[in-house]
């Protein structure tokens, strides 16, 4: 591994240009900045694909807005009636309190708060955690998640190891996704619940991982129609799944697991306490009828794909995108679990379709997951949005930032701004096209964009929403110059060091330096007065 020390006092911001090694020399440069510039990501379907793609909507463009908070996943926030989002989440920490969702009968949920209008300004809160016993499955996860009328519903999934398989550990997570166990509620937002009625082996659908068996409504999604329901076309609550066919046509290990599956199901429920943990209230997608129109059906046995792709599909959210009108399906194929992953975005004019493709993503993230458009964060032309999930949670990526695609990607909540491109969309540096970036520090020629990043400490005002120290110093090199000291969230500031703050770039492979920029914050307290480069 390549390495680079910078030993100085106390706060910079780091460009380092690639290239042959001249002698060396130092002076000060004139630099203005200039925005990211937008960038198509490249769509890529694969052959065989079953959607025709989308009249209306050309692509995502990355702006390059992005940002992370907490050190944990399985975010699907809910926008309540009081303004505040509403999320479950595990497997990590906010701050220093932790949830874990696996180990059987220890498994638990978290609850959080989401505060605040702004994306890159958001304040969440842990509201502590609940019990929710997973036997006799390994793990017990967050997943439908819904806030109306002041009353939280709060849906979980079981997921299972397959350990027939020598080779499993190295090769799969959580193979078996199993049922859904249920919701409990909260009638005080979050402040006290009323556990489940239903238990994994006493589910609310009718439908088990076990002995062979695979679900259909696996790690269902309420689909977010904004705020309290607000676009819901007829008041009701619907649940997305994802899962097996009657027939697989390729049956494979992990086909049907938390983040694979074939298949994607729908459902629907009038929401209220009585209603939500009582089989006889839903109604299931069940095809088309004699016209073409939708089939609904109380008989979950009639249930049918809304859509299918033999072993394409996985892990679904739908949001409705009010300004067009739209509805935007998010789906990861992960499979085998724990290598890179493919996410596509879907449209259609209606709920059950038809859907059109917008953009097939692959390596998204690299290992992105868990993928959705909070409704709070759609503008009012419908063309920005921001893409939430969460990425690089397995040993081979996780901590390593040089490892993200998009750049911004991580195990968090991590937020991406994105344009939703129509047809004559002229996006500078987009993928395929365009002019590159004219600012230096956001050239590709700028190593320091991926390098690793070691910090000697840093201020907490300056701090990501982290605990992990990888990610502690990133603001030096993220491309961001900002000379205001009231925004100093893109730069790195140690905490109190002098001769002893040191900052260190590392990469995977040899790299030539040829020009190193240092830019010194203005701000008297944190001025640089001397360091070893």
């Amino acid at each position: 591994m390549k390495r680079f020390l910078i030993p100085l006092v106390p706060g910079l911001i780091i460009l380092v240009l690639a290239g042959c090694a001249p002698r060396l020399t130092e002076r000060t440069v004139p630099y203005t900045s200039q925005p990211w510039p937008p960038k198509i990501w490249e769509s890529a379907p694969s052959p065989g694909s079953p959607y025709e793609p989308s009249r209306d909507i050309h692509g995502i463009a990355f702006t390059h807005n992005f940002t992370a908070y907490t050190d944990a996943d399985t975010w699907y926030p809910s926008w309540a009636s009081d303004g505040n989002m509403y999320s479950g989440w595990t497997d990590g920490e906010i701050g220093e309190e932790s949830c874990h969702s696996s180990g059987g009968g220890q498994a638990r949920t978290g609850n959080a708060r989401i505060i605040g209008d702004d994306p890159l300004a958001l304040t969440v809160e842990s509201l502590g955690s609940e019990p929710a016993s997973a036997l006799p499955y390994g793990g017990r996860y967050p997943s439908a998640n819904l806030v109306h009328d002041g009353v939280w519903y709060y849906g979980t999934y079981c997921v299972d190891f397959d350990m027939s398989k020598p080779e499993y550990r190295d090769l799969y997570s959580w193979a078996i996704c199993g049922p859904v166990p249920g919701f409990r509620i909260s009638m005080d937002y979050g402040k006290t619940w009323i556990p489940s009625p239903l238990s994994p082996e006493n589910p609310l659908f009718p439908e088990s991982g076990k002995d062979g068996r695979q679900v259909k409504m696996g790690t269902p999604h309420f689909v977010d129609f904004g705020r309290n329901l607000e676009h819901s076309p007829d008041g009701k609550a619907y649940l997305v799944g994802h899962g097996a066919m009657d027939a697989d046509p390729t049956p494979r290990v992990a086909g049907t697991s938390w983040i694979a599956g074939d298949a994607v199901y729908l459902a629907r429920v009038t929401p209220s306490p009585k209603n939500i943990n009582d089989l006889g209230a839903y109604e299931f997608f069940a095809g088309r009828g004699a016209e073409g129109g939708p089939a609904w059906s109380r008989n979950f046995a009639d249930i049918r794909p809304l859509l299918a792709w033999d072993d394409r599909m996985g892990c679904a959210t739908i949001t409705y995108n009010a300004p067009l009108r739209k509805y935007l399906m998010c789906v990861t194929d992960g499979w085998p679990g724990v290598e890179d992953m493919n996410s596509y975005i879907l449209e259609a004019d209606e709920i059950t379709g038809p859907y059109r493709m917008i953009t097939f993503m692959e390596k998204f993230g690299r290992q992105g997951y868990f993928l959705n458009f909070p409704s709070k964060f759609i503008g009012a032309d419908g063309r920005t949005a921001w893409l939430a999930y969460s990425a690089n949670f397995h040993k081979s990526y996780f901590g390593n930032r040089t490892a993200a695609e998009p750049m911004g990607s991580r195990y968090a909540w991590t937020l991406q701004e994105v344009k939703l491109v129509d047809g004559g969309a002229d996006i500078p540096g987009a993928a395929g096209g365009g002019q590159p970036p004219s600012d230096p520090l956001k050239s590709e020629n700028n190593i320091a964009l991926r390098a690793r990043v070691n910090v000697s400490s840093v201020h907490k005002k300056n701090k990501p929403f982290t605990e992990l120290i990888e990610y502690f110093g990133e603001g030096a090199v993220d491309g961001v110059v900002d000379l205001n000291p009231k925004i100093n969230s893109h730069e790195w500031v140690s905490l109190g060091e002098r001769e002893t703050s040191m900052i260190r770039l590392s990469w995977d492979s040899p790299q030539t330096v040829r020009r190193v920029w240092l830019f010194d914050r203005p701000d008297p307290g944190d001025h640089i007065l001397s360091g070893v480069l």
